[in-house]
């Protein structure tokens, strides 16, 4: 992987999607010893993000809110 003269690298795809980096996602450079460590910062990943996507639109149960929410509660 080549630095380019601003000081960028491309992370590879599989890495940002396997620690969650995103799009804006910040992230820190940490030195241990003679290696550099990246990181994303606490808060910015995108795996949560990732996983509600990816559920959003597969209930197979048609109930309103009004139902759900009666069930957790306990029908009170």
């Amino acid at each position: 992987m080549r630095v380019t003269s601003k000081g960028q690298v491309t992370i590879p795809l599989d890495i940002r999607r396997r620690m969650g980096i995103g799009a804006h996602a910040e992230v820190e450079f940490v030195i241990e010893d003679d290696a550099v460590i990246l990181r994303p910062l606490n808060g910015t990943s995108t795996k949560g993000k990732r996983v509600v996507e990816s559920l959003r639109g597969r209930a197979s149960v048609k109930m309103t809110t009004d139902e759900i929410m009666a069930l957790t509660r306990g029908g009170e």
